[in-house]
């Protein structure tokens, strides 16, 4: 039925919201069919009269940042006022467990917790929703201001972010949280999306397969199976052992979140009416075991959230996943071919990548170093969003030149000079002709490095940090992380 009563916001526009400045920006929200609405925000008055469903939708001129607590307020034939909002750069924070890993799991949890006294970094936490169609509303308990008290619910990562942006440009800094763990690319991807890749009938095929190996027996144990995982998984970590149980996947059925399209539909689709500064993006531990098709859904899914944001610049900075052992790859390389899927989308415009293969941990898939991760994708929304002159990425292979029985390998943003943390560089591997690879040595010349290997006289490609789980050394000046790269392609 339609809406009847007071009129009502989105819960974006709640209590202690913060908006997106230098940009229109959008409020909506519903009430009783036909009636006429007003919205006055900091002197400005639009309006505009309700639908037959009784959504209503007006947009704000431009605004400026504002740290002053001002009142938002809709009227129709009753009148509702929202409290404290501000006004600064708004970021959408998405993906799975390592982006819903929160500030309490972290290391040094105590300290960074109750060091998190700034109200003018907010969090905006969407319910977990999966939906068969693309939705219009969402789910959340609104807004919340950091403090001691609530912070350690927020993402780890979209707070270590915005602090770091916060301390750097003085705005207010809002977190619009989506994520949910374990789920796969495909199911943060539009339908549309989805069947424009050259994989639209594998991802189909696959979802009914997976549909077919889950009968309602099977389905109805999933609850009691998942709770015997906790509670496993919380034992291991107080005992700080490895939980032994094999995480289990959830019933591939209509609401579950690796449904494709399903939480992009309930959780992206309601938000891109809203007023964004950009997206930070940390996923790809679901898709690893088929990494060769991760380039392209990635690349597709990036495209569809501009196009839905009307922005095909729209800042889109991603994490590249972390060093981690456990996985079923027995070539150890799973997740390397991962991340070099995840870097081929830095040929798209205003994309960043923050490399975070030194600040894993081998035996957990959840590093709890998250404080690096953030101020990783800081620095990359401070270099190519706001345009502050930072180092924003770590060395970058650009080429390897045969010099004898070594290779020369050039770097970008290796400047003035490369750096080992520890007695040299690990993790570097040649091969000669026959493809071979063999564990190689690295000597650092200013902004280059010369590698050899006794075992290969005659080298033709080299490789660092191109496994699941290297000891990656290999800095800039900067204090960043080197890329993984490899010089072949076989």
């Amino acid at each position: 039925m339609p809406p009847s009563g007071p009129p009502s916001f989105s819960p974006l526009f709640g209590d202690h919201a913060v908006l997106q400045r230098d940009k229109p920006v959008p409020i909506w929200g519903t009430a009783a069919p036909g009636e006429p609405i007003s919205v006055r925000f900091q002197g400005q008055c639009k309006t505009t009269i309700t639908g037959p469903d009784g959504s209503w939708r007006v947009c704000l001129e431009p605004l400026a940042a504002s740290a002053s607590p001002a009142d938002l307020e809709v009227a129709g034939q009753e009148r509702r006022v929202v409290r404290d909002v501000v006004v600064g750069d708004v970021w959408l924070a998405s993906g799975q467990s390592n982006m819903e890993f929160t500030v309490k799991g972290v290391v040094n949890a105590a300290r960074e917790m109750a060091e998190a006294d700034f109200p003018l970094i907010r969090h905006f936490k969407v319910e977990r929703t999966v939906s068969t169609e693309a939705g219009r509303g969402i789910t959340s308990k609104g807004w919340e201001r950091s403090a001691p008290a609530t912070v350690g619910e927020f993402t780890a990562v979209g707070f270590f972010f915005a602090r770091e942006v916060f301390g750097k440009v003085g705005v207010p800094v809002g977190i619009v949280h989506s994520s949910w763990g374990g789920t796969p690319v495909e199911s943060w991807m539009s339908d549309s999306a989805r069947e424009a890749t050259s994989l639209a009938a594998v991802l189909r095929d696959r979802w009914r397969k997976s549909m077919a190996d889950w009968p309602p027996e099977r389905v109805s144990r999933y609850p009691s199976d998942m709770e015997a995982w906790q509670k496993a998984e919380d034992q291991a970590r107080a005992e700080k052992t490895a939980n032994l149980l094999e995480w289990p996947q959830p019933p591939a059925t209509d609401d579950s979140p690796a449904l494709p399209g399903g939480l992009f539909n309930g959780m992206i689709a309601p938000l891109q009416p809203c007023a964004l500064r950009g997206v930070l993006w940390y996923q790809g531990e679901a898709n690893a075991e088929r990494s060769g098709e991760y380039a392209e859904l990635f690349l597709a899914m990036i495209r569809s959230w501009r196009a839905g944001w009307n922005d095909d610049r729209f800042p889109f900075y991603f994490v590249q996943l972390a060093n981690y052992r456990q996985t079923q790859d027995a070539s150890g390389r799973d997740w390397a071919r991962l991340r070099e899927a995840q870097a081929a989308a830095l040929a798209l415009p205003a994309t960043g990548m923050a490399v975070a293969v030194d600040v894993g941990q081998a035996d957990d898939i959840h590093p709890v170093n998250k404080q690096d991760v953030g101020r990783r994708l800081a620095r990359i929304a401070l270099a190519g969003t706001h345009g502050l002159a930072v180092e924003s990425r770590g060395p970058r292979f650009v080429a390897a030149d045969r010099e004898g029985a070594a290779l020369r390998v050039r770097f970008a943003h290796a400047s003035p000079r490369l750096v080992a943390r520890g007695d040299r560089v690990q993790s570097l591997e040649l091969a000669g002709p026959d493809r071979i690879f063999f564990p190689a040595e690295g000597t650092i010349e200013r902004d280059t490095l010369r590698v050899l290997s006794k075992a290969v006289a005659d080298p033709v490609a080299v490789r660092y940090a191109w496994v699941n789980d290297p000891d990656a050394n290999l800095y800039n000046e900067a204090g960043l992380p080197a890329e993984p790269f490899r010089s072949d392609d076989w």
